[in-house]
């Protein structure tokens, strides 16, 4: 659809509560928009929605589009939903979630895209503070909320848009960014992906709806992003903690809570010395990725430095949620077993007695594509509790069960237990735990609200 969207002074989102579909719907309100929205459940997001001004129905039905200009859905809605076929009946024109963003996207001179199969979010967000701080006032759209904004959007001037690129389903290849960063590129979303070449092919179609005189920054570490190297339809600019890069770093340390440090160096120069708040070896490699991104864009290697010292975290993302009856809580958003990887050993590097992790794991598609991965993905877990499998948009196909992920994982050596319910990881982790231990959530689900219950 080509598409202005001062055409559409109404808008509805279908399924408004989702991490992207809300920021949207708070930058179309912020531009002068009338805004309304509907959901399956009601959630903490839809709460903070109806709070700032947008209504926000709780269930869908056909009467809930009636009146709008443009509505707007996510791809987890189906064809039969009650909301779209009101929308055909009504002529309202509908649009999908991803092409939107790219509408959205191209009204902007510059437009930075984060891609990747995990760690958008926190990259993005690091980028777009080290942006605002530079200060280059970015309009930023990011799928996790920043603790001090309070919001997972921020309005800025017409100039520059900075967002995370999806490659669920190919969303990414509605945008046409002028630079691109390229975090990883593994398997995952394996329900509309043949294999990992597929995979890699489409992210070679997205290098090439880079804008003309545009640039590719790339994590030269992850094998197959390095691949993008060859044939690139744009510069390349390379960083990588292991491999030989254009930014590298030396002296990687780090400190009794996990937070690295390192001497960030350009073409083996010295640009200065990074030290992070935040914990994780991934991280340090995170923080080298925006550091060559805005360096490209015009920020000072000093300024893009103090700004990464000085960033917090995303929420969701190894986000300490709390302290009970002497116990550390903690939470991380990861959802396939390559983040599991990087989330676990960082709860593992701090103080502790025993460490529980609490795993939902997440899509059927997801566990059965990957279903060998999960086996090697909790090394430093002392105990792995397995819910039961969160749905999403799927429907359970009657072949895939946590019971038989638990099955495989105890004769890989994994201590694993089924606790299907929150109510009984709560009680389970009541009788077993002791003052001084861990419990990590894992999910991108509804994992976090265990948090809450406990």
């Amino acid at each position: 659809m080509v598409l202005t969207l001062n055409a559409y002074p109404k808008m509805h989102f279908i399924g408004i509560g989702g991490s992207s579909m809300s920021g949207l719907a708070r930058l179309m309100l912020h531009r002068g928009h009338s805004v309304t929205g509907s959901d399956r459940d009601a959630s903490h997001t839809t709460a903070h929605l109806m709070e700032e001004g947008i209504s926000v129905a709780i269930g869908q039905n056909a009467e809930n589009p009636r009146g709008a200009d443009l509505a707007i859905y996510t791809a987890a809605i189906a064809q039969d939903n009650p909301e779209l076929l009101a929308c055909k009946e009504l002529g309202i024109p509908t649009i999908e979630r991803a092409e939107f963003l790219g509408v959205l996207s191209r009204e902007y001179e510059q437009c930075i895209a984060v891609c990747g199969t995990h760690g958008k979010t926190t990259v993005t967000s690091m980028l777009a503070q080290a942006l605002v701080d530079a200060p280059l006032n970015p309009t930023v759209h990011i799928g996790g909320e920043i603790p001090t904004w309070g919001s997972n959007v921020r309005v800025g001037g017409a100039d520059l848009f900075v967002t995370e690129a999806c490659e669920f389903r190919a969303s990414f290849l509605h945008l046409h960014p002028t630079v691109a960063l390229v975090l990883n590129i593994e398997e995952d979303h394996l329900d509309y992906y043949r294999d990992i070449g597929h995979i890699v092919d489409t992210f070679r179609e997205f290098q090439r709806n880079i804008r003309p005189g545009g640039l590719t920054v790339l994590c030269a570490d992850s094998e197959h992003a390095r691949g993008l190297l060859e044939a690139a339809p744009c510069k390349c600019v390379t960083y990588a903690l292991d491999a030989p890069a254009d930014y590298t770093a030396k002296d990687l340390t780090h400190d009794a809570m996990g937070c690295f440090s390192f001497t960030a160096l350009r073409d083996g120069q010295e640009l200065g010395v990074v030290r992070l708040s935040i914990p994780g070896r991934h991280n340090a490699q995170n923080a080298l990725g925006v550091l060559a991104a805005a360096c490209a864009l015009g920020v000072s290697p000093q300024n893009a430095i103090a700004s990464l010292a000085g960033f917090s975290g995303v929420h969701r993302r190894f986000e300490h949620t709390g302290d009970v009856r002497g116990v550390h809580l903690y939470h991380d958003y990861g959802h396939n077993p390559a983040e599991y990887r990087s989330v676990v050993p960082i709860a593992a590097m701090l103080p502790h007695g025993k460490l529980f992790v609490v795993v939902q794991p997440h899509t059927y598609s997801r566990v059965k594509g990957l279903f060998d991965d999960f086996l090697s993905a909790f090394d430093g877990a002392d105990e792995v509790l397995v819910t039961d499998i969160y749905a999403a948009r799927e429907k359970d196909p009657g072949d895939i069960h946590s019971t038989m992920l638990v099955d495989a994982m105890k004769k890989a050596g994994v201590p694993a237990v089924y606790t299907p319910t929150f109510e009984d990881c709560k009680e389970y982790l009541y009788d077993h735990w002791k003052p001084g231990d861990i419990v990590l959530t894992l999910g991108c689900g509804n994992i976090n609200l265990l948090n809450e219950m406990l």
